[in-house]
């Protein structure tokens, strides 16, 4: 039911954009603790949607690839992510590459993920990054649905235009959302709203940075909150970055505002060392894909 008010009241918000027939893609993903390690226990697509075989490259924690075999999303596309985590599940979650929303006639390209994990599981949510070209219009949004003790580390990264190639986010619409829940009760409810390069200048968005980064882990004490600190104290002199990390009760939100995708997922993933140990109760590993 939660799911379907999502996905209902995100309708709503954009019955008034028109959009064209493009790529309808569902993947849904369930993953379960069988004796030994998680198993993707579930998984049905239609679309352009689809995953690698499972890895384990640290035992019984499953390391799953999402692919979109288009390799990049267009005005009129909607593409469905739903991912389930039940019986003491453990699972990372990543892409090969980053995400692209090409330039588009201000038809709607929409990607919406739903993130649910049951008690006592634990879920990894680390995308590439999503690429926005300049004349998109696009909606992105990700919702997490957590049971009582499960625990959750994700993060978002979003670049507006293409930074290396000199390419800006000169005209187009993005609104992003991320939200975070805990037995139906909020957590964390973040909206962004590009609507063209002005937004991108302005002190009170992202202040003429092209890329932003969203981190957010559970179960965060202010121990743990002051050694995510310290793990990205060595970015904090480095020019033409800003980084800000608190609490929201136990999670933690942190943001880094950044030139370049790489510049900021290599901020994110100094947190990400530092917090996994505590909250995962594992060392890092990282995804082989990562490394290509």
């Amino acid at each position: 039911m939660i799911e379907n008010k999502h996905c209902l009241r995100i309708a709503s918000e954009l019955s008034n954009i028109d959009t064209k027939l493009g790529w309808k893609a569902e993947l849904n993903l369930g993953f379960e603790k069988s004796q030994h390690e998680t198993i993707l226990a579930k998984r049905s697509q239609s679309g352009p949607l689809t995953v690698q075989r499972p890895f384990y490259p640290e035992g019984d924690v499953c390391h799953l690839y999402i692919l979109h075999p288009p390799g990049g999303v267009v005005g009129g596309d909607e593409l469905h992510i739903n991912v389930d985590l039940a019986k003491q599940a453990s699972t990372l979650i990543t892409t090969p590459g980053a995400t692209k929303f090409y330039r588009n006639t201000g038809k709607l390209a929409h990607q919406i993920q739903t993130l649910k994990v049951a008690d006592g599981c634990a879920l990894e949510w680390f995308p590439r990054e999503n690429i926005f070209f300049d004349g998109t219009h696009t909606h992105l949004s990700t919702r997490v649905d957590l049971e009582k003790a499960a625990r959750f580390m994700g993060w978002e990264i979003n670049c507006y235009g293409r930074p290396a190639s000199k390419e800006l986010f000169e005209n187009g619409k993005v609104m992003t959302r991320l939200e975070v829940y805990r037995d139906g009760a909020p957590l964390m409810l973040d909206k962004l709203l590009i609507e063209d390069n002005l937004a991108l200048q302005s002190a009170v968005s992202m202040n003429s940075y092209p890329c932003f980064g969203t981190f957010v882990a559970t179960q965060v004490t202010p121990e743990l909150l002051e050694k995510a600190r310290l793990s990205v104290a060595k970015f904090l002199n480095q020019d033409q970055q800003y980084i800000g990390i608190t609490l929201l009760d136990d999670l933690l939100v942190m943001r880094c505002l950044g030139q370049h995708a790489e510049q900021v997922s290599t901020t994110l993933k100094a947190v990400w060392s530092a917090l996994r140990p505590d909250i995962m109760q594992r060392s890092v590993c990282l995804p082989r894909i990562w490394a290509t």
